[in-house]
């Protein structure tokens, strides 16, 4: 048999750690190879490649646990281009329920009582949600997590161009139409980035419009088409500012 082939690209690679939006489309979820989400988008533009790592949920501190965990990360930031961080998002939506309770709804047993957990979670979310606190991670502990993230890549690779992400926007009746927990959260994302000069897209700016359009993902949290082709642009215009 033989080895499976070591040969790698000679073009740099545009690493995006990412929750959801990053690969969701209009009707769902989508390979991390669909050329119209956004980071594929940026790559063909700058001729780069593209490793995507990502899950639905991810918050700041899951962005650094992939960093430090995930050896596609590893495998990748010699030859990273730049590192997009597009998470926080998640940070902000409110979170009645311990974040924890839902990621262990999965492993409940058996499988009806399983069905009546996640039921009942689905039932309390939007109508506690009103609330408007707490939310999933409070701004000060997602900046944290993305000021350790930055400074494990900076003892790596000093040069290595990091942006993050100030938080998309929401319809969503799964969190009570209710996003109360943005604005604390841009205004440390914003301190911390004049702190640190990483550069920060903001993604609501570039996906309002498509969110609130009709042509969105029914959800009314994930990006139709126009909206990844707005984020992917405004990518660009960073990435070319920072390269």
């Amino acid at each position: 048999m033989e080895p499976a082939s070591t040969d790698v690209s000679d073009r740099p690679v545009l690493l995006v750690i990412a929750d959801s939006l990053s690969y969701f489309g209009p009707k769902g979820g989508l390979p991390a190879d669909h050329p119209k989400i956004w980071p594929n988008l940026v790559g063909a533009e700058l001729d780069w490649d593209v490793e995507l790592v990502g899950r639905i949920g991810w918050t700041c501190r899951d962005a650094y646990w992939a960093l430090i965990g995930d050896p596609r990360v590893w495998a990748t930031v010699p030859r990273a281009g730049a590192v997009v961080f597009a998470v926080g998002g998640m940070d902000t939506l409110p979170s009645p329920l311990p974040t924890a309770l839902r990621e262990l709804i999965r492993y409940v047993r058996p499988p009806a009582l399983r069905r009546v957990v996640r039921a009942t979670y689905n039932w309390l979310q939007p109508k506690l949600s009103k609330l408007g606190r707490p939310v999933a991670l409070p701004p000060k502990v997602s900046v944290d997590y993305l000021e350790q993230s930055r400074e494990a890549l900076a003892q790596l690779r000093p040069d290595l161009p990091v942006v993050a992400v100030l938080p998309s926007v929401h319809d969503c009746a799964a969190y009570g139409h209710v996003h109360s927990g943005r604005e604390p959260a841009v205004e440390v994302l914003r301190a911390w980035s004049a702190k640190t000069s990483v550069p920060l897209v903001d993604l609501a700016e570039a996906v309002r419009e498509d969110i609130f359009s009709g042509d969105a993902n029914p959800d009314g949290i994930h990006w139709g088409w126009a909206g990844h082709t707005a984020v992917a642009n405004a990518m660009v215009k960073t990435l070319q500012e920072v390269r």
